[in-house]
């Protein structure tokens, strides 16, 4: 990937963590305005749990490839740091490895949500109760498809700079 489109890349991964943030204010506006309706007006939001239930995913799949990006997705990095001090060659093949091993979950993940997808396309699928709330599901499974592929290409990347660093090349 060159220096172009990696920057391209970054772009959108930060852009994707971005849209989940502002996605998060607006649940926290809506979750809000729906407790003032229910306690001062005895008029909750209709859809309020709905909408909420769908968009932690979306949120979570948003931001998934930037955290991975920024060293901020959870690990236990304990015996990788002492392996850095000691061998730091070792230690950025291991970091390839787990890499590689994400890139491998992600690419399962995609296999088996673009079939959901589909289906939630195909198919019309809802979330809610007729007459009551109702939303479609395929945006936020459009949203779990594109958050999965870009961290799939988001852990290929970092495979490829560990094992750039791991054979000394950087």
């Amino acid at each position: 990937m060159g220096p172009g489109v990696g920057r391209g890349f970054d772009r959108l991964v930060v852009g994707m963590n971005a849209a989940g943030s502002f996605w998060v204010l607006l649940l926290i506006l809506l979750v809000t305005a729906d407790a003032l309706g229910r306690s001062l007006f005895a008029a909750p939001i209709v859809g309020t749990v709905e909408l909420t239930q769908i968009s932690i995913v979306g949120i979570v799949f948003l931001q998934l490839a930037d955290a991975l990006r920024t060293g901020q997705l959870t690990r236990a990095d304990s015996f990788l740091d002492v392996l850095r001090g000691r061998a730091p060659r070792a230690a950025a093949a291991l970091e390839a490895a787990f890499f590689a091993l994400g890139a491998a979950y992600m690419a399962l993940g995609l296999w088996g949500s673009v079939p959901l997808l589909a289906e939630a396309v195909r198919r019309n699928h809802w979330i809610g109760n007729e007459g009551v709330f109702t939303a479609p599901v395929w945006p936020v499974k459009s949203v779990i498809v594109a958050g999965l592929a870009v961290c799939l290409l988001q852990f290929l990347r970092m495979a490829a700079a560990a094992l750039r660093r791991a054979a000394g090349w950087s």
